[in-house]
């Protein structure tokens, strides 16, 4: 279970999409969550990703090394 406050101009927005769609504020809210934390997750795996190429952790691979590897050189 999680409450959250929200701004009066995001609740009014939220009431009166749900009254629109006959859906409910909760459904919207935790599409809205679903979506974002999707991408939170993808940018916080690739920064640190980032973090490990800049440190010399881990290294790349020329996207020309990739193509001919996979057979898809011009």
């Amino acid at each position: 279970m999680l409450a959250i406050r929200l701004p009066q101009s995001i609740e009014k927005r939220l009431e009166k999409l749900a009254r629109r769609t006959g859906r409910t504020k909760t459904f919207y809210v935790r599409e809205a969550i679903l979506e974002h934390l999707d991408d939170l997750e993808d940018m916080y795996l690739a920064e640190r990703v980032l973090e490990r190429i800049r440190s010399g952790e881990e290294q790349t691979v020329p996207i020309e090394d990739t193509l001919k590897r996979h057979g898809l050189e011009d």
